[in-house]
């Protein structure tokens, strides 16, 4: 018992240190004045770089920068967390650094609050492994989202690409056309209109076209950069190409909704069984139980 009081108290000052460090990098980094807007091109030239920018973590002397990176370089985070910035769009913020700070700050906050409420070490630290994974789950729910809202109305872009591109035009100018002509800038247009920035800020086509598939991470959106691709090296059509892929995926959703009609069913007997069968045996049986215990039944 004094052996497992003294790993407790250990274990206490720990989480109350690594919450005193994070705590003054919160406060240090409310205290520091806001950067200015960057253009377009110095966005992209970071974009490029964040690998670059972890891995300096290291070379700066900043003692919170050196946890940063002790942290990443321990759990291996730095590939992750530059994928999941990437999947959510290559925002400027949360950027990979900020995602990590997040993860830490859940990390040591979540902990204290469990210990606190339940006064227990047990606590605090399931409270220390969830915290350190709640950040993931709530970018886990974003890049789903996004994916929703950019494959929402992806066919009929492609349809309307299809149409204007038959009429003479290339597809980048196509591309443009759709997105001038639209009421309001969706997901699926900002991808679009980003893709032919970066062709005229001097990327090739099939690097524009590439980055736009690696930033959707949809099965989707990489077979339609490999049809556009194949036509410019084979020259075969790119209106016949446009056209059976909207039918495929048409035909893809159309299947994916019949699949999840089919399973509701089978997924409404888990409440039937938790909720509503329990209620009604309570019903039927509580009256003879009752009768049973107050002298026998009545027949």
């Amino acid at each position: 018992m004094a052996t497992f009081s003294i790993i407790e108290g250990i274990l206490l000052k720990f989480v109350i240190l690594v919450g005193t460090i994070n705590l003054f990098w919160f406060v240090f980094r409310l205290i520091t004045p806001a950067k200015k807007d960057e253009s377009f091109v110095d966005i992209e030239a970071k974009e490029s770089k964040a690998a670059s920018v972890l891995a300096d973590l290291n070379k700066d002397k900043n003692i919170l920068h050196k946890l940063d990176y002790f942290v990443l370089e321990t759990f291996g985070l730095s590939k992750k967390l530059e994928q999941t910035h990437l999947l959510l769009g290559s925002p400027t913020s949360p950027n990979p650094l900020q995602m990590l700070h997040m993860k830490m700050i859940w990390a040591v906050v979540l902990p204290i609050v469990l210990f606190l409420v339940f006064q227990s070490t047990f606590f605090a630290l399931i409270g220390l492994v969830l915290g350190f994974y709640i950040p993931d789950m709530q970018f886990d729910a974003k890049i789903k989202k996004r994916q929703e809202s950019l494959l929402a109305h992806f066919s009929t872009t492609v349809d309307l690409a299809a149409l204007v591109i038959e009429s003479g035009l290339d597809y980048l100018t196509a591309f443009e056309r759709i997105i001038k002509q639209a009421k309001e800038k969706t997901v699926l247009e900002e991808e679009l209109s980003k893709m032919i920035n970066e062709v005229q800020l001097g990327y090739s086509r099939r690097e524009a076209l590439e980055r736009m598939a690696a930033r959707t991470g949809t099965q989707e959106f990489k077979s339609f950069v490999g049809l556009i691709i194949q036509s410019d090296e084979l020259g075969t059509s790119l209106v016949d190409l446009l056209r059976n892929f909207s039918i495929d995926m048409r035909f893809r959703r159309l299947n994916r909704a019949e699949k999840l009609a089919a399973q509701a069913s089978t997924k409404m007997l888990i409440p039937l069984f938790i909720f509503i069968f329990p209620t009604v045996f309570v019903l039927i049986l509580a009256p003879m139980i009752k009768d049973m215990l107050g002298g026998g039944m009545p027949f």
